[in-house]
C-alpha cells in the first residue's frame, strides 16, 4: 500500500526534526511527506529543508493560511494546501500533527489493519504525553476515537467522506460520515505515539465558542450537546468550559450557521450517539 503524508506545522522547530526522525526510521516507509509551513516564524523551515535535502520523498510547502491560530479551520487548510500538490496514487492519505514521536512500526501495523479488513475506513495509534519522567493516555476521547493528531484514512473512505471539513469538529465529523458510509473505526491500543505539546496549549482565546458551534453544525440538538459538554469539560478538567460550549451552540443555532453535515447525517449522527450514550448507562 502507498501512504502519504501530510503535516501541518506552525512554529514547530522544538519538534519537527523528532516527528520527522520517527517517520524516516519506519519500517514501512510512506511514498511522500508533505511538510505544509504555515506562517511560522521561528526555525521550523529551515529544520524542514535539512530534512528535503537528504529524502527524496520528503517535500516543503511553505504558505499562510491565517496569522490565528484557530482550532479546526486553519489546521485543514494548511492540510489541503499539502494535499494539492500530491497525485492520487496513494492507497492510505494520513493527516499527522508535527509534534509527534511515532514507534518505529506505526505505520507498518496501520497497513496491516487495512490489509486485514476491506471495510477498515480510518486506523490510528493513541497519543501519550509526558508527565514526570512517565508518558501517560493523554485521555480526552473514547478509545473507539482515532486523535486528530494521527489521522490515517484508506482512499476510498476519504472520497466518500467528500475529505475534511475546515471547521471545529472536523475529526468527530470525518469518523461520523465514515460510519455513516459504512467504514469501520480502527484503534489500536499498542500504538503508543509520544505528544510532545498538549492539546489546546497554543488555542487561539477568541476560539472558546467554537466547539459549542461544532456540536450545532454536526447537527447534534440540544440534548447531546448537554451531555457532550460536560463530558469533554471533565476530560479537560476545566468545568467552566461547559457554560462556553453551550453557549457555542446557541450563538451558532441563533445565526443559522451552515451545517457540517446533510440531515440524513444528522439523523445517524443522532441515533449512533444516543445508542453509545445508552450503552455506557446501561
Amino acid at each position: 500500500m502507498n501512504v502519504y503524508i501530510v503535516i501541518p506545522a506552525h512554529n514547530e522547530e522544538r519538534f519537527i526534526a523528532k516527528t520527522l526522525d520517527s517517520l524516516v526510521s519506519q519500517t514501512l516507509l510512506p511514498k511522500k511527506i508533505v511538510v505544509v509551513n504555515d506562517n511560522s516564524t521561528d526555525n521550523t523551515e529551515h529544520i524542514i529543508r535539512e530534512f528535503t535535502a537528504k529524502y527524496d520523498y520528503i517535500s516543503l510547502l511553505s504558505t499562510n493560511t491565517s496569522e490565528d491560530h484557530m482550532p479546526g479551520s486553519k489546521v485543514i487548510n494548511a492540510f489541503y494546501k499539502g494535499y494539492e500538490t500530491l497525485n492520487t496514487d496513494y492507497d492510505i492519505i494520513c493527516k499527522f500533527d508535527a509534534d509527534l514521536i511515532f514507534p518505529i512500526d506505526y505505520l507498518e501495523k496501520i497497513v496491516n489493519h487495512f490489509n486485514s479488513n476491506d471495510k477498515i475506513g480510518m486506523a490510528g495509534g493513541f497519543c501519550y504525553i509526558q508527565q514526570n519522567k512517565d508518558w501517560i493516555l493523554e485521555n480526552l476521547t473514547n478509545k473507539d476515537h482515532i486523535r486528530g493528531a494521527l489521522k490515517a484514512y484508506r482512499a476510498a473512505c476519504f472520497n466518500d467522506i467528500n475529505g475534511l471539513k475546515p471547521s471545529m469538529g472536523w475529526d468527530t465529523v470525518d469518523e461520523l460520515q465514515a460510519q455513516y458510509h459504512d467504514w469501520q473505526i480502527k484503534t489500536d491500543t499498542s500504538l503508543k505515539v509520544k505528544h510532545l505539546k498538549p492539546t489546546g496549549n497554543t488555542y487561539n482565546p477568541k476560539a472558546k465558542y467554537k466547539q459549542g458551534e461544532a456540536f450545532y453544525r454536526m447537527r447534534y440538538g440540544f440534548w447531546i450537546t448537554i451531555i457532550a459538554s460536560i463530558k469533554l469539560a471533565w476530560l479537560k478538567k476545566r468545568p467552566y468550559l461547559i457554560s462556553d460550549y453551550i453557549s457555542g451552540f446557541l450563538k451558532a443555532k441563533k445565526a443559522n450557521q451552515t451545517f457540517l453535515v446533510s440531515e440524513a447525517e444528522g439523523i445517524f449522527i443522532r441515533n449512533l450517539r444516543w445508542r453509545k450514550i445508552k450503552e455506557k448507562l446501561f
